[in-house]
């Protein structure tokens, strides 16, 4: 666990680096790298599946963020 904390938080200082911070606390930034590592980004240790899939929740389509912000719309 301490692994996957360290990879995110790493991940999320990057990219503050290039935002400069996030300046509210209601950024979609974490949630973004949320949906990313859960829908999108596949683990090695799930053997290159992500952790959706592992659920049996399969984004399908050519680009998975389309698909997400497409399924989020129709709510």
């Amino acid at each position: 666990m301490n692994n996957k904390m360290e990879r995110l938080n790493g991940e999320i200082i990057d990219r503050e680096k290039v935002m400069r911070g996030i300046k509210k606390k209601d950024s979609v930034t974490l949630t973004g790298y949320q949906l990313f590592h859960n829908y999108i980004r596949p683990h090695i240790v799930l053997d290159g599946m992500t952790p959706s899939e592992k659920c049996g929740i399969e984004i399908k389509g050519d680009n998975k963020w389309i698909t997400l912000i497409q399924n989020a719309s129709k709510k």
